[in-house]
């Protein structure tokens, strides 16, 4: 993100790019997020109905769901660049799904993600905070441990095909931020990764399941 700095190449009429806007997902989000669905998560991702069921829960006083997307907006309009959705029931909160467009990654959009599923959270007065995450994703993990979560246990052959353990991790409602970063927009682009892991972008079933 180039913020009011302007690259030497770029010339005075050329606008620096604008951080994308996080707003509630609305139906009309549904088929743009498939599109980023279907590429970040080509084996198992999830259905038109699946969103619809998730959203058909997201509004009205007896909510349950809380999805997020995040949208850029130029002159030519806009472009869903990530989304995010968590579950609450009965005091418990479920990320379901973390995901962020390629071109996106490194940027904190994922940070900023799940720091409006946390605060869903908190919303919804949930007591703790559930995920799963692949074990061979360690710049996902490092991001969950300084927002407070902390592994729990492992699922075995959790995430198919290709049969990769899922870490599972819990936050309390009320953990701060690694006050190191209050913002809680937290960059990872300069944490390990695993080739061929997708940066923040997750899959994680929690309530409602998939597949």
């Amino acid at each position: 993100m180039t913020g009011t700095d302007r690259r030497p190449d770029q010339q005075p009429d050329q606008r620096p790019e604008r951080q994308p806007v996080l707003r509630e997902m609305r139906w009309w989000d549904i088929e743009p997020v498939l599109e980023l669905e279907r590429e970040l998560f080509p084996h198992d991702a999830w259905s038109p109905a699946m969103f619809w069921s998730e959203l058909a829960h997201a509004r009205g006083p007896a909510a349950t769901r809380r999805y997020v997307v995040a949208e850029t907006v130029d002159e030519s309009g806009g472009r869903v660049v990530g989304y995010g959705g968590l579950a609450a029931v009965d005091g418990t909160g479920d990320i379901q799904t973390i995901a962020t467009a390629r071109d996106q990654w490194g940027t904190g959009l994922g940070s900023r993600l799940l720091t409006a599923l946390l605060r869903a959270a908190t919303d919804f007065e949930c007591r703790e905070v559930l995920l799963e995450v692949r074990v061979d994703n360690v710049r996902a993990q490092r991001l969950y441990e300084r927002f407070g979560f902390e592994a729990i246990g492992v699922r075995r052959g959790y995430y198919q095909p290709g049969n990769v353990d899922a870490l599972v991790m819990r936050r309390p409602a009320d953990t701060e931020p690694d006050p190191a970063d209050p913002s809680g927009s937290f960059d990872t682009s300069d944490a390990p990764d695993t080739p061929g892991t997708p940066d923040i972008t997750e899959r994680h079933q929690g309530t409602t399941t998939h597949g």
